[in-house]
């Protein structure tokens, strides 16, 4: 299981800092950001050669399921 940054949010927000960047801002007058969206993910195959139980409440949940 994991539990951080939403990859493709980030990679947006980064996309819009370069734009702000090449059409003339300045680096310093651009905001800092931390990141607003999580995801939660849930390797099922690794669960299962642990040995064990994943609720359901917490699989239906979860962002991404890896299988």
């Amino acid at each position: 299981m994991a539990y951080g940054r939403d990859s493709e949010a980030t990679a947006r927000r980064a996309a819009w800092y370069v734009n702000k960047i090449l059409r003339g801002s300045t680096p310093s007058e651009l905001p800092i950001e931390q990141p607003t969206q999580f995801e939660l993910a849930i390797n099922i195959r690794t669960v299962k050669k642990l040995g064990l139980t994943i609720p359901q409440s917490l699989l239906g949940r979860a962002d991404r399921i890896i299988e």
